[in-house]
């Protein structure tokens, strides 16, 4: 709407001397805007500007209730209503007409002059608008000097406060008294303050500007209602909001006033903390929520209502010149004509016109003064969001558009906008932001001369706002208001005792209300009421919870094994609860029960728990851990072997051989049968009890662990996995209780290694161990991996000259020899390299190979049993254990350095690729039919060795190459024959 004043608004200045200009001014609570009701209702014709929709509403309705319906209008931005033979208008100050003339004239709020972002209309009403009768401006004392300079015509009535206004200092916000309002500048502290208040003292209505009247009105009501008994909200309570308040708790005194953060002025404080008391009653302000104490100085001056004048006030010109878009900017930005005006800077209509008056697409359209006044009707419809410039922008871009080509809106483009926003989901923010969009194209309906239609478009508008307006009341309420506990409030205040129950759910109620629930045998208060839930709460609801625990305790009682937990951290669980833990004992398997805290049992209650509990960890132990029990109570064990059971119960069924090494020396034969016959395995490495390897009994070893040394719990092992990467953190004593040990960056479970180290003695006749799948795959390592592993074992890494890798026993002199190259070209099989981390064949199954090995001779040894125990067939001595805490095997007898000649020269002599033998492939889960000094039997023939047939005549030393199915042993040169 253009602000440049038509024929009949200039007309009014001149009236100006028949009709006076009276400035009523006071403190707030002085009855101001009553006082301008009565006299504008003692004229024949009236109206009245006030800073906010919401108060130019609340002043209809009552002009509504004196004068009927059909005498009053209503005029906002987003609203008019005009009765049949409306008389008294009631508008906001920039919607107040300027084409009619009215006896009596008013202005709300006078010293809104002053403000940023609307002090310049503000500014403009109290230099040109008058009535022809009376005209009043309403405001603050402040603005007194600066009215008798404009308009030394104007006199002045005071207005002294109803009631008496003292500060009360600072209060924490649960010690608010009942019917405060707390103050804040911004909604996400708006939002922070409420839900506190809720939590604490059971709800608060909220008020923000950005919130629509109706959403507004429906909050303030259920303060007024007594439904909550907090009010939380921005300055906007400032505004002429008639609250029955008592106390004021600034929650913050800074602001941001459109342009930057700053502290509150005086008048500022004033202006908010006048809202409290009401009529005669007295009110209170002070701080809140950390908030520090006010200044005493600003103190002083809210008391006895003495503040700075104001100085300057808001100014932009009126008098536009359309003629040009250039133009319109320049007189907008013209100086003011008078002292005490400073010229607006940055107006939202004033940046938006910059925008659009700059778009190239639009230019062609801003031709001509009417078109001009018409991109600066658009500038001017207002953005309630305030927080997307731009999106604001090229709405008002498109709406130009629209209506300098067609001359109207379109009416379904219109429709399709409003139905987008037509939704009632989502939660406060997303609510909040539909409104405000919903607001401004309320706005731009009741532009009728942009639409076509306008009335469907108007009550199309007010219907979705209305719902999103109840909607977001809705949200708002059940966010900020707790209803159980504001019931619960009313009932306290009364003398009645209050009445409670358990439901079968385990929900605890009181008066109706849920209040908590049991928990075990714990009661959990509800934590959305923690600040309702006092002593007279807390003893209905123990009253209803007597015999409720009765129950769960016969229930707990009679409960088999199968209902209780036992977790990593050593605590009991039932039906989802803690309800005690372990703590040390006596030893690792006989920790004791520790109850935790549980109030609403009684002492007897409390013994018949306990014992419960202890059974079932006794049980737990000895069925999981029973092995180590029965060690523990073998009394028939001899002396030594009873001694290592000890120590193997103590450690939790594993112990590094090197640890006991002077025990096993002094342990005989049948006492080992003994231990053996209990389930101990003597494997070269560690004595340990296969059984307890499995993943459930490692996890309690390892909580029954950490119970007795007073630790926190320890991740176990992966389940189901021989080998796993280290953290770097884990000490060697906690992976020997998981069963595992450490070999480089990985822990292998100890099992397995003793099952490596079985297959690599059986290998032990080779003149080197090559690396394939099957031996990686037994503890899943990679080649690389595999290095630390066989280091563990006593074996050495050897490369060689074609870059294989071989493991020899560590000590053991010479390198092995490269494979030799056959005459004929060696199929794929034999070329092959080994695979890193192939898969082992099956158990028990052959690796298959293209070669087939010959079977053992009958003559040859009894195989080895792989299934014996180290020390079954000799002791390992503790002199014999090697630096890397194992035994390494004991080196094959070499061949004489006669024999060492008489090879070399055999290899040396052999130059007929015909007399060259065949390569015979081993494979590799096939075991040698016995240890031989050489290597594995092939055809009859001992590699590296005399035979029955060879003895004593010089032979070939074996090459040794690696193929997918196992190792290869190739001649490297003629057999020779005796």
């Amino acid at each position: 709407m253009s602000e440049r004043p038509s024929h009949a608004a200039r007309s009014t200045t001149s009236v100006v001397a028949q009709g006076r200009v009276t400035a009523v001014l006071g403190p707030t609570n002085t009855g101001k805007t009553h006082f301008a009701i009565e006299r504008m209702l003692a004229h024949r014709t009236g109206i009245i500007g006030l800073p906010l929709r919401l108060l130019a509403r609340e002043v209809y309705d009552r002009v509504v209730r004196l004068k009927g319906e059909a005498a009053a209008a209503l005029i906002t931005g987003e609203e008019k209503i005009i009765g049949r033979e409306a008389r008294y208008f009631v508008a906001t100050v920039e919607a107040m007409p300027k084409d009619r003339l009215f006896e009596f004239l008013a202005v709300d709020e006078i010293q809104l002059a002053t403000d940023l972002e609307r002090g310049h209309v503000f500014t403009d009403r109290l230099l040109h608008a008058r009535g022809v009768s009376e005209t009043l401006f309403l405001g603050s004392e402040t603005m007194r000097p600066v009215i008798k300079r404009l308009i030394p015509e104007a006199t002045f009535i005071t207005r002294p406060r109803l009631s008496t206004l003292t500060h009360a200092g600072y209060r924490k916000l649960a010690r608010l008294p009942r019917r405060s309002a707390i103050v804040a500048f911004s909604a996400n502290e708006v939002y922070a303050l409420a839900e506190a208040v809720r939590r604490q003292r059971g709800g608060a209505a909220v008020v923000l500007g950005a919130l629509s009247p109706r959403t507004r009105n429906a909050q303030v009501a259920m303060f007024e209602a007594g439904e909550v008994d907090y009010l939380v909200a921005t300055d906007a309570i400032g505004m002429g909001l008639n609250l029955g308040v008592d106390h004021v708790a600034f929650a913050s005194l800074d602001k941001f006033d459109g342009k930057r953060h700053r502290p509150l002025t005086p008048g500022e404080v004033a202006q908010i903390a006048g809202r409290a008391g009401r009529h005669m009653r007295d009110g209170t302000f002070g701080t809140t929520a950390g908030t520090e104490q006010l200044d005493p100085d600003v103190v002083i001056r809210v008391e006895e209502h003495r503040f700075e004048p104001v100085r300057q006030l808001q100014w932009r010109s009126s008098d536009l010149d359309f003629s040009s878009v250039a133009a319109l900017l320049r007189t907008l930005e013209r100086m003011p004509p008078l002292p005490g005006l400073m010229r607006v800077k940055d107006a939202d209509d004033q940046s938006t016109l910059k925008a659009l008056g700059t778009d190239e697409e639009l230019a062609p359209l801003v031709v001509g003064r009417a078109r001009v006044e018409l991109l600066w009707q658009v500038c001017q419809i207002p953005d309630f969001r305030k927080t997307m410039a731009d999106v604001h922008v090229r709405l008002l871009g498109r709406i130009f558009r629209h209506l300098a080509q067609d001359g109207r809106l379109p009416q379904a483009w219109v429709e399709e906008q409003l139905n987008r926003l037509d939704d009632t989901q989502g939660d406060i923010d997303t609510l909040a932001t539909r409104l405000a969009y919903i607001r401004t194209w309320t706005f731009v309906a009741y532009r009728g001369d942009w639409l076509d239609a306008p009335e469907p478009i108007q009550d199309q508008a007010r219907s979705i706002e209305d719902r999103l307006s109840d909607a977001l009341h809705e949200r708002l309420t059940q966010r900020f208001v707790d209803r159980r506990s504001s019931a619960l409030i009313r009932s306290l205040a009364g003398e009645a005792e209050l009445l409670g129950a358990v439901d079968s759910a385990g929900d605890v109620l009181v008066e109706g209300e849920y209040v908590g629930r049991m928990s075990g045998l714990k009661f959990i208060p509800d934590p959305d009421a923690e600040g309702v839930d006092g002593k007279a709460v807390l003893a209905a609801a123990n009253r209803a919870l007597g015999p409720e625990v009765t129950r769960r305790t016969d229930e707990l009682e009679a409960a088999g094994d199968e209902v209780f937990k036992l977790d990593p951290e050593g605590r009991i669980v039932w039906d989802g609860n803690v309800l005690a833990r372990l703590v040390p004992g006596r030893d690792a398997l006989h920790p004791r029960v520790h109850l935790l805290p549980h109030e609403l049992l009684d002492g007897a209650q409390r013994d018949r728990v306990l014992h419960r509990l202890e059974r079932f960890v006794a049980t737990r132990v000895e069925t999981v851990l029973g092995a180590l029990t029965k060690l523990q109570s073998a009394e028939e064990l001899p002396g030594p072997a009873r001694g290592l059971a000890f120590r193997l119960s103590e450690a939790l069924g594993a112990i590094p051989r090197r640890d006991i090494a002077g025990e096993l020396d002094a342990l005989p034969q049948p006492a080992r049968a003994e231990l053996r016959r209990l389930g101990v395995k003597f494997g070269k490495l560690t004595i340990y009890l296969p059984g307890l390897l499995k993943p459930e009994a490692t996890q309690l070893k390892l909580s029954l662990r950490a119970v007795l040394l007073g630790q926190g719990s320890v991740t176990p092992p992966p389940a189901g996995h021989v080998a796993y990467l280290l953290d770097g953190q884990t000490p060697d004593e906690w992976l020997t209780v998981a069963g595992f040990r450490r070999c480089g960056a990985k822990a292998i479970r100890i099992d397995m290694l003793e099952r490596l180290d079985q297959t690599l003695r059986d290998r032990q006749g080779e003149d080197a161990i090559t690396p394939t799948g099957e031996l990686t795959g037994l503890v899943g390592c990679s080649n690389d991996e595999f290095v630390a592993v066989m280091r563990a074992l006593g074996y050495e890494k050897l490369t060689l000259e074609d870059g294989a890798v071989r493991y020899r026993v560590r000590g053991r002199k010479g390198r092995p020899r490269p494979a030799a190259k056959p005459a004929a070209a060696p199929t794929p099989a034999d070329a092959a390299a080994p695979l890193e981390g192939a898969a082992p064949p099956a158990e028990g199954e052959a690796a298959p190979s293209e070669t087939t090995a010959a079977e053992p001779a009958p003559g040859d040894a009894a195989p080895v049993e792989t299934a014996g125990e180290v020390d079954a067939a000799a002791p390992v001595a503790a002199s014999e254990v090697a630096a890397t805490d194992v035994a390494a095997p004991a080196p094959a007898p070499r061949a004489s350095a006669r024999r060492a000649r008489a090879v070399a020269a055999a290899a040396s002599t052999s130059t007929d690729p015909s007399r060259v033998g065949p390569s015979r492939t081993v494979p590799s889960s096939t075991k040698p039919s016995g240890p031989t000094a050489g290597g594995t039997k092939v055809d009859g023939t001992r590699a590296g060795g005399p035979t029955a047939a060879t003895a004593g005549m010089p032979g070939p030393s074996p090459s040794i190459r690696a193929n997918r199915t196992g190792t290869t042993i190739a001649p490297a040169g003629p057999i020779p024959h005796r």
